[in-house]
């Protein structure tokens, strides 16, 4: 099998899994939603802001935190002690892009999560927030324990990006609309996609 060739099966690997991930990943949505009670409280601004802020704590200590712990943990027990000298496993390196992907993607899921809370402005709409952290954390594990499997696995993971990026337009939309009404929220939503469709045309 040729080098091309391989890429593409695990591309095609890593394109089902995230087919499964998405479609377990809507599925826990729709239970944290109908399980958890509306939120006390949320008709201020400030309590959101609070809401969203534990959110992201909790998702910050589970998925960054641990990131850098596995990392420190590898590199205190063995001979990549030295970050300089090479000595570094599979593993460590897996880990050590589990941590810069987790970073990238926690600056992306802040913004995106008080966006959300500054927009669910009731208890039953504020469940959103909540849904949205879980899914997020889970499906951060997904990708960092499917990347030690292999590289098409860590698209176990790609339903996290997805949250963000679902989150975020939304509250691009928002935005718009506070600004130009209908006519706002509309085009801060296609031109954000005319941006990701040249993306795509220029890397094909």
């Amino acid at each position: 099998m040729t080098q091309a060739s391989d890429w593409r099966a695990q591309r095609r690997r890593g394109m089902v899994a995230i087919a499964v991930s998405v479609a377990i990943s809507i599925a826990l949505w729709d239970a944290v939603i109908r399980v958890l009670p509306p939120l006390a409280g949320m008709d201020s601004v400030g309590a959101r802001m609070i809401v969203a802020l534990k959110c992201l704590a909790m998702a910050t200590l589970f998925c960054l935190v641990t990131g850098v712990e596995a990392i420190a943990h590898e590199r205190l027990q063995s001979n990549a002690f030295d970050p300089l000298a090479g000595h570094e496993t599979a593993r460590l390196r897996v880990n050590l892009r589990y941590l810069q992907n987790t970073l990238e993607q926690t600056v992306v899921f802040a913004v995106a999560l008080f966006g959300l809370a500054l927009y669910r402005d009731s208890g039953e709409a504020m469940r959103a927030v909540v849904a949205a952290t879980v899914i997020w954390i889970l499906n951060r594990f997904a990708f960092w324990i499917g990347y030690h499997h292999s590289a098409a696995m860590r698209g176990l993971g790609a339903p996290s990006m997805a949250v963000s990026l679902i989150m975020l337009l939304y509250v691009a939309a928002r935005i718009g609309n506070d600004i130009a009404g209908t006519a706002g929220a509309v085009g801060a939503v296609v031109l954000y996609l005319a941006i990701e469709a040249v993306l795509f045309w220029k890397t094909r």
